[in-house]
């Protein structure tokens, strides 16, 4: 069983300008809420429970969705107030005991969770991050990896293009965030505190290189080609698939 924590409280500053009444990962791509492909992704891996970390326009997740997408549960976790990507991280995994998946609401990074979990567990990693090379600069988390894939540093939106940065797709033990000093309902980002932290602290993180299609849609123009670049991975996935059967 493994069970997906999506991370989807935030205010979407940066996509208000086309996106206005709503959260970011309900922005309708190919006329459905982003995070809908989002989760037919993920349950074709194997997802079996979704947890979501709801905050800014909250009711219209839930009422979307409700308790349950394509026969898969999903339970919510409340944000009072806006917690960060890192508050919310704590909040909605404080009572998971095994390894759990965590992805962010607004971005699509095709991972094989089964690859994924067999690099985690050979690794003996607490928390196994999916790597992606950059295509533009100072966006997302550049990543230092050493030789045997341990990640070395992680500096939040400095990177050049061709280096390894953070795709979103992380494998972690809960156990990692236990007793790590961070207050449960405090307001914490994951990539500017938690993550530095928590490296400092010489835990096992770890990195493996992802060489598939990434899209976030949290600024307008990504947003508008997220159409394009959907339409054209379905038509890869849809023939992977019947090459497989």
């Amino acid at each position: 069983m493994t069970v997906a924590v999506i991370l989807a409280g935030g205010l979407g500053m940066r996509l208000r300008s086309v996106v206005s009444n709503m959260p970011k990962p309900m922005a309708e791509v190919l006329g459905r809420p982003f995070l809908e492909h989002l989760m037919d992704y993920w349950i074709d891996q194997g997802v079996s429970h979704f947890i979501l970390s709801v905050g800014y326009k909250k009711e219209s997740i839930a009422r979307h969705f409700s308790n349950a997408y394509r026969g898969i549960g999903i339970s919510y976790v409340e944000e009072e107030h806006p917690l960060g990507t890192g508050g919310g991280l704590l909040l909605a995994s404080h009572n998971l005991i095994k390894p759990f998946l965590l992805l962010n609401g607004d971005s699509y990074l095709n991972v094989e969770l089964f690859k994924l979990v067999d690099f985690h567990e050979r690794k003996n990693s607490d928390w196994t991050f999916s790597l992606i090379r950059a295509n533009e600069c100072n966006r997302y988390g550049g990543i230092e990896v050493g030789c045997n894939g341990q990640i070395i540093a992680f500096q939040s939106n400095k990177s050049i293009i061709g280096s390894l940065v953070n795709g979103g797709v992380y494998y972690l033990n809960p156990k990692v965030l236990r007793n790590s000093g961070f207050i449960l309902g405090n307001k914490y980002s994951l990539e500017d505190e938690i993550i530095p932290m928590l490296i400092t602290k010489n835990r096992k993180f770890f990195g493996i290189e992802i060489h598939s299609m990434f899209l976030d849609i949290g600024v307008p123009n990504d947003y508008f080609e997220a159409t394009n670049m959907l339409q054209s991975n379905n038509k890869k996935y849809l023939k992977k698939s019947k090459l497989k059967e």
